[in-house]
């Protein structure tokens, strides 16, 4: 384990200990959690703890994974029913007990994991909790009450217990999966928010419910069904994102298949941009557009001939202009897929050059979108450092380098080079750290290239895939 999620851990889990703690002794159960069953008032607020303990394990029981690393589930309701009902203290209580779940009893979350997780529930709990109690009391002493003021006030509590439980949960992933925690918090936020927006209202609903006169805790019971289908579609909405993703990396296998010494080229194109990325420090959508574009920048080649892709000798005329037209026939393909929008122009441009000379629409330094500049970069790195028909022996990592330096300004955009030399695929590379050579840009050339587009070029570019 990282010494940082260590230190992380003990401080989560001592400050969770000591606020269940303090709050318990100087916080009393808010009496509207009675259960109502017993003669004993104690054993009747004891029980109503209980009951929303049994719900809040109930919608603990089966998480549903996120793509980030975390897990998602409908607790939220039952906390911050009880937590409207009962106020901090037993908000806290029941986040501690509630949330546990088979996984944990089972044995398969290590205990720290264990520790942690409920750590980052019952802060919350009782931080939001303190929050609805700040609410009602400064609303309150402007002298407005009713159930108008009790919604507000549950939804402020029910907003400091997510921000803080998102929070915890995206910094906790980010370490232990050497993510940025921003990157988990918003790649994986929109579902999280959607599940408060859904349950929030609900769980005041439950709330007023429990209390109603005549009425009581077992018409709460009927809350159950709705929370589950919260659930359910929560996993679906889960499995329509996993299959778009296989179905996309299916699609960058397929291509990779058709010939053996391409296998594997798109996801590492991937892995690689995504780095080049990252240390650009390019925003989450455009880690992502990188992500899926890398996969997908080659699938026109499903439209060139074997004849052509795979042949070992020198392409003629003819043959390279039939792969040059790849880019094309890979926009093409994914047009009319909303989703991919914005990796339509990774996959056109990705073989651009930055002095305009590149395919298929000789763009030219910014012209070409930045997103496709980033993966011209991967693409042509790991083609030089793979064997290929026209080229057995591989280039060592070095040479590759050298070409890229060689070419920045030409057929890369310099800025990116340099942006590559610092991921680890150059680490520890022969004079991996020396500034990139920016080579100006040459506009007559240029202007040239557009006025009168050249003939497809016979030979090949410094680098292909």
């Amino acid at each position: 384990m990282p010494k940082s999620l260590s230190i992380y851990i003990a401080g989560l889990v001592t400050v969770g200990a000591l606020a269940l703690a303090i709050t318990s002794f100087v916080i009393p159960v808010d009496g509207h959690i009675r259960l109502n069953v017993f003669e004993s008032e104690s054993l009747d607020i004891v029980g109503g703890i209980a009951f929303w303990t049994g719900l809040t394990l109930l919608a603990s029981a089966l998480p549903v994974p996120m793509p980030r690393g975390s897990l998602i589930n409908t607790s939220i309701a039952p906390i911050v029913a009880a937590m409207a009902l009962g106020g901090p203290t037993a908000a806290g209580w029941v986040a501690l007990i509630g949330t546990s779940e088979y996984r944990e009893l089972s044995g398969r979350v290590p205990w720290y994991g264990t520790l942690t997780n409920h750590a980052g529930l019952v802060i919350p709990a009782i931080a939001g909790g303190l929050a609805r109690q700040a609410v009602l009391a400064e609303l309150a002493g402007t002298g407005i009450m009713g159930p108008a003021v009790d919604f507000a006030s549950t939804l402020a509590g029910a907003s400091v217990f997510f921000a803080l439980n998102v929070s915890f949960v995206a910094v906790t992933v980010a370490l232990r999966t050497n993510q940025s925690a921003r990157t988990v918090m918003r790649g994986d936020l929109p579902t999280f928010f959607g599940n408060w927006v859904a349950l929030a209202p609900l769980a005041w609903l439950m709330a007023r419910i429990y209390v109603l006169p005549g009425v009581g805790w077992w018409a709460t019971l009927f809350f159950t069904l709705p929370v589950y289908i919260m659930r359910v579609a929560l996993r679906q909405i889960i499995e329509v994102r996993e299959m778009f993703t296989q179905t996309i990396g299916a699609l960058a296998q397929a291509v990779d298949a058709r010939d053996t010494f391409t296998s594997g080229h798109s996801e590492n194109v991937q892995l690689i941009s995504v780095d080049i990325g990252r240390v650009m420090r390019l925003k989450d959508d455009e880690i992502q557009a990188l992500e899926w574009g890398g996969l997908l920048h080659d699938i026109g080649k499903i439209g060139v001939p074997d004849s052509v892709l795979l042949k070992q000798d020198k392409l003629t005329r003819d043959e390279r202009a039939l792969m040059n037209r790849h880019p094309v026939i890979g926009a093409n393909i994914i047009a009319h897929v909303g989703k991919l929008a914005p990796e339509l122009p990774i996959i056109r441009h990705h073989h651009e050059w930055y002095n305009g000379s590149g395919y298929p629409d000789r763009l030219m330094g910014d012209e070409i979108p930045k997103l496709a500049r980033v993966l011209h970069v991967a693409d042509a790195f790991e083609a030089m450092t793979s064997a290929r028909p026209y080229r057995m022996r591989p280039l060592s990592r070095e040479q590759a380098i050298a070409e890229l330096r060689k070419y920045a300004g030409v057929q890369f955009d310099p800025v990116i080079v340099d942006a590559f030399l610092h991921t680890v695929w150059a680490k520890g590379a022969a004079d991996g750290g020396r500034p990139t050579e920016v080579r100006p840009v040459p506009l007559l050339a240029q202007a040239a290239v557009h006025m009168v587009p050249p003939p497809a070029p016979d030979g090949s570019p410094a680098v292909a895939s």
